[in-house]
């Protein structure tokens, strides 16, 4: 997927209200962003996918914060 195709797909999500695309989307453009070497990016996006999973609860939060955390970005949690 194109970056301009992530992002109209993002943006149909929000609009959509479909938390379990924002994460799979969130996490897409984290992993990216990862490849890439931006780490604070990476972190920027797997934080918004995290959080989606969580008010969704989805089983992806386990995995998102793990991730997280092990950068630095968030207190691991017992999910």
């Amino acid at each position: 997927m194109e970056r301009a195709d992530l992002n109209r797909a993002l943006l149909q999500a929000h609009d959509d209200k479909d938390n379990a695309e924002l994460v799979r989307l969130y996490t897409l453009a984290g992993d990216r962003a990862e490849e890439a070497g931006n780490i604070d990016a990476a972190c920027f996006y797997l934080t918004h996918a995290f959080v989606f999973a969580l008010e969704a609860g989805l089983p992806e939060a386990r995995e998102l914060n793990r991730r997280l955390a092990e950068r630095g970005r968030a207190h691991p949690l017992d999910l």
